[in-house]
């Protein structure tokens, strides 16, 4: 046997510069990995976007290897809330309760400016992850170490509600007018003699579209507007020492149901 026929049998050797690169480059997967990647897929082309065939394309494997990482859509979309909310600042330390509160909130705020995808992924999970526990657990924390009861701020989380994910919720979105001008000038007629007083606040101040997180009404001036009165309203109750016993207690003590104090 010739040496050129021994060379034409001898396996190929590995090319060290890329023995160790395909693998981690091409096929090495992590949980991290393709919850960053679905993240990336839906900043760019759309929450809908988001399946397991399309992951793995990006990814260059098959769409069985995610598997191994992810069980099923509902996880890889729990692991892409968690994600998102990593990128939520970590506690201030600031003694100023309300300046604490405010900040982490404004910063959840950026984080679903960079996702606007995420706030109807939020509102359709049906159990909160550790991360998102933990997140509520240190923004509870922030109101406990300003010296508010544990009843106040039972109250004052329910409050903020979606706001402490950093978006209002909106029960009755606003449709889209018409294309057609004329449709839409008779459209906005009737609906202004029908409703006049809807009309009149909806056209008495303009939105920022690109502050806006979900609709354009949630622009950055609305959500702090309605942010900072909810925390002056529960700094005020903190400073009257309030409690929800005591509140209970002066409704139930009003004989009449139609007096003037009710």
């Amino acid at each position: 046997m010739s040496s050129s026929q021994r060379s034409r049998l001898t396996p190929a050797q590995p090319d060290p510069s890329t023995a160790s690169v395909r693998p981690s480059g091409r096929t090495r997967l992590n949980r991290d990995r393709v919850l960053r990647a679905a993240v990336a897929l839906a900043d760019t082309a759309g929450i809908d976007a988001v399946s397991m065939r399309h992951l793995a394309q990006g990814l260059g494997v098959v769409p069985m290897a995610l598997y191994k990482h992810v069980a099923n859509k509902e996880e890889l979309l729990d692991g892409m809330v968690d994600v998102v909310i990593g990128e939520i600042d970590p506690p201030a330390d600031d003694p100023n309760w309300k300046r604490a509160v405010r900040g982490r909130v404004l910063s959840a705020r950026q984080a679903l400016l960079r996702h606007p995808w995420a706030p109807p992924v939020i509102e359709s999970r049906g159990q909160a992850s550790p991360t998102v526990l933990d997140y509520m657990n240190s923004l509870i924390g922030a109101f406990r170490a300003g010296g508010l009861s544990a009843d106040l701020t039972h109250h004052a989380m329910h409050a903020l509600g979606s706001r402490m994910w950093g978006f209002t919720q909106e029960v009755f979105p606003t449709p889209p007018p018409p294309a057609d001008p004329e449709l839409r000038e008779r459209m906005f007629r009737e609906v202004a003699q029908r409703y006049p007083h809807i009309v009149e606040i909806a056209t008495a101040g303009a939105h920022e579209p690109g502050s806006a997180v979900g609709s354009a009404c949630d622009d950055q001036f609305e959500f702090e507007f309605a942010l900072d009165l909810l925390l002056d309203g529960v700094e005020r109750l903190h400073q009257q020492s309030w409690s929800s016993t005591h509140a209970r207690d002066r409704g139930q003590g009003t004989p009449d149901r139609d007096s003037p104090e009710r």
